[in-house]
């Protein structure tokens, strides 16, 4: 599997966020305590629920496009690695994207996906008024902006996660982490999601490739749970 900007799957039905990235060893089984207080709520399980039912996770929030962080603070919290794009499969009208590697989530290192919600007539014209279509590893194209269309950009308010750790999991070190799930899909014998509904996390768990942390807003997550459950029917 090659390293592509693109998530052939489930979060794509659900989000429009698209990679499926191939990473290397990491460092996910440090130790649980000492270290991560002054990871200041960064790392990967800690996700704060917050009053107003918005959630906050890798320094960003989650929830009404009121309540949520902006593409602007995506690329104020890792600064130049921060590309953006709009990808569009096949008649589609495409999302607009973030993308960062490396990514940070305190001592854990791993790759980021950040979909936002824009009406679809600016997506449609900032596609149009793009510098350059290019395609990825398969029909999905990604479209860089023309610097004009830059400020609107920044201004799309985020619906989404998608994290890909460099570490590999197994399901002992993901509840140890993260908490029992409420419920786990088994859709392959190859690929479990470990379901947090309360957190708004859906956690796939691969024994071939990458595990995929997907966040949403808690209010949101059923957008996450609906592909599963048709996914995991015989």
């Amino acid at each position: 599997m090659k390293t592509r900007w693109i998530l052939a799957g489930l979060f794509t039905a659900a989000l429009g966020v698209s990679t499926l990235l191939e990473l290397g060893p990491g460092l996910m089984h440090a130790p649980a305590t000492g270290h991560e207080g002054s990871q200041n709520g960064n790392l990967p399980w800690q996700i704060r629920l917050n009053a107003d039912g918005s959630s906050t996770v890798l320094g960003l929030t989650l929830g009404t496009p009121e309540q949520s962080s902006r593409l602007a603070d995506v690329q104020g919290r890792w600064g130049p690695d921060t590309q953006i794009a709009i990808v569009a499969a096949p008649g589609e009208n495409g999302t607009l994207e973030a993308f960062v590697d490396p990514a940070q989530a305190g001592f854990i290192a791993g790759k980021v996906v950040v979909s936002t919600a824009l009406p679809k007539d600016v997506i449609r014209g900032m596609r149009e008024r793009a510098i350059k279509a290019e395609f990825m590893e398969s029909t999905t194209r990604k479209y860089t902006l023309a610097p004009a269309d830059l400020s609107a950009a920044l201004a799309a308010p985020v619906v989404g996660l998608s994290f890909i750790p460099q570490a590999n999991l197994d399901a002992e070190t993901v509840i140890a982490r993260f908490g029992e799930p409420a419920e786990r899909v088994r859709i392959s014998a190859q690929l479990e999601h470990f379901l947090y509904p309360a957190k708004g996390l859906d956690l796939a768990l691969s024994t071939e490739g990458k595990e995929l942390l997907q966040y949403v807003a808690p209010a949101q997550f059923a957008r996450l749970r609906q592909p599963l459950k048709a996914a995991s029917q015989p």
